[in-house]
């Protein structure tokens, strides 16, 4: 990836949903103006979820996902739908496309799956567009506002059925042609939720020209020539929001603060060492972790800090759940699966039992865990790591963070500033 793009967790996610063969490929195709997905008459050519990085006028950078269709009934059909529903839990936006040609709306049935996926979305508070691909037209009346023109080519009795599920107008297209393409893109404007990723990972911890110190280790975690993504992340934004930057490493720390006329506003560190930090810190100083500022930026910080209360009540015999986005190799010092685990181990016992996901291998039942720790989730989008959270909270199962832990842990989570 360019140094220039927009990382991947950070675009609006649209995903395509619809029945095998209702156009999903085609619209992603028309959409992007690339052959980002194989196109087929041959029903169910799109297998397995398939995701396309781009600029998209007047959306900005975005991740389009295109799916199975939800009525696969082949051998693999099961698997497939459970990659869908995977990808839908992602999503910022859902488009959920009708093909009108292969509808029959006389029949309620018909268009049971739909409503199902409706009623997901609803559930998931996942804005959700309703799509018809009017596959047979020429282009011409293809527009919102003429589908109950007498003339109309489109199916009137489809519209309606629609807009009894959504309560809402569906945007017509004809996804081979490509009309109606802009009318959806503004429609998928209007569609995008009011706080997608309006927030700084910083919050209000910092204004213009305050002095920010960076405490990075450079361990056997940190990869070879580069730094991490929340720390790149973070250090771009502090230099948009016009702020003077010291970074050092832990054992640099003290001869760097000697350097510096005033205490730095805020320090800025890794969990791992947050507890040698703040020993060295200036009084005046604001201490956080990036985990912690992507635990408020991606996820659910309050939720994480009322779940570190869960660690005091471990036992020997307790089962934890370490889940990670990244799919990295583990390392000898891997904070998620080496020293977080053995920290807990140390205080309750060598019988406590770690479980250790990674990537989006996260159980769908929870309820045998009395702990969830989430990593930061850098590397996925905030509806996806806010849809583990509302699952934990679902099923009254605590849940905190890899930084939120360690502070609770080293006893210094009440002088960690966070908002």
């Amino acid at each position: 990836m360019s140094l220039n793009q927009t990382p991947s967790a950070n675009r609006l996610h649209i995903g395509i949903f619809g029945k095998v063969n209702s156009g999903k490929s085609t619209l992603i195709n028309a959409f992007t103006g690339q052959d980002v997905s194989i196109v087929s008459d041959i029903a169910g050519t799109t297998t397995d979820v398939v995701t396309k990085a781009m600029e998209i006028a007047p959306l900005g950078p975005c991740v389009l996902i295109d799916t199975a269709g939800f009525d696969d009934t082949t051998m693999l059909g099961e698997a497939r739908k459970e990659k869908t529903r995977l990808a839908a839990e992602k999503c910022d936006i859902a488009v959920l496309l009708f093909a009108e040609t292969s509808i029959n709306v006389t029949a309620e049935d018909d268009l049971s799956y739909e409503k199902e996926w409706y009623s997901y979305f609803v559930k998931n508070k996942i804005p959700v567009l309703a799509v018809v691909n009017k596959t047979d037209l020429s282009g011409e009346n293809i527009y919102a506002e003429n589908i109950h023109a007498e003339n109309s080519q489109v199916n009137n009795n489809l519209i309606e059925e629609i807009k009894k599920i959504t309560k809402e107008e569906p945007v017509i297209i004809n996804a081979k042609s490509g009309m109606g393409i802009d009318s959806l893109k503004e429609a998928l404007v209007r569609k995008t939720p009011e706080d997608f990723e309006t927030g700084f990972i910083t919050g209000n911890l910092i204004k213009e020209d305050d002095v920010v110190m960076l405490v990075m280790p450079q361990d056997a975690q940190a990869p070879k020539g580069r730094l991490i993504l929340p720390q790149v992340q973070t250090i771009r934004e502090l230099l948009d929001r016009k702020c003077v930057v010291m970074s050092v490493t832990p054992d640099k720390m003290s001869q760097a603060l000697e350097q510096l006329k005033n205490p730095p506003k805020l320090i800025i560190t890794d969990s791992q060492v947050f507890k040698a930090v703040f020993e060295l810190k200036p009084e005046e100083s604001m201490l956080t972790s990036f985990s912690v500022l992507f635990a408020a930026y991606k996820g659910d910080l309050l939720y994480y800090i009322e779940g570190a209360k869960a660690i005091d009540r471990l036992t020997e015999t307790s089962k934890v759940l370490i889940a990670e986005c990244c799919t990295h190799a583990p390392l000898s010092e891997d904070i998620g699966r080496v020293k977080i685990p053995n920290m807990l181990r140390k205080r309750f016992g060598k019988g406590l039992f770690v479980d250790v996901v990674s990537g989006t291998d996260f159980p769908k039942d929870l309820r045998e865990y009395d702990l969830i720790i989430q990593c930061g989730g850098c590397m996925f989008n905030r509806r996806y790591v806010l849809s583990r959270v509302n699952r934990a909270k679902e099923q009254a199962v605590p849940m905190t963070n890899y930084g939120v832990t360690i502070a609770h842990m080293t006893g210094i989570l009440d002088d960690i500033s966070y908002s």
